[in-house]
């Protein structure tokens, strides 16, 4: 599959910007995905918004201890 989208999606709407953000979390993104989310994020500032409510609830669950690891058995 190539990463280049479809010509009539070059500008992401907010909804592929949401789904973008949560992606890049868990992988690398692409360098068009990249690009396409910086200039929907330069323009949009509930998208921006999104984006770092997501990093901080990520980075918080971090250093509770509540990210993606299985929970640890008690001996």
């Amino acid at each position: 599959m190539s990463d280049t989208p479809p010509r009539d999606s070059l500008l992401p709407n907010c909804r592929e910007i949401h789904r973008l953000t949560m992606e890049g979390m868990d992988r690398p993104l692409s360098w068009i995905e990249r690009v396409r989310m910086r200039g929907h994020l330069a323009i949009c500032d509930a998208c921006t918004n999104f984006s770092a409510q997501m990093r901080l609830m990520r980075a918080a669950m971090s250093r509770l201890g509540l990210d993606d690891e299985p929970p640890k058995d008690n001996p």
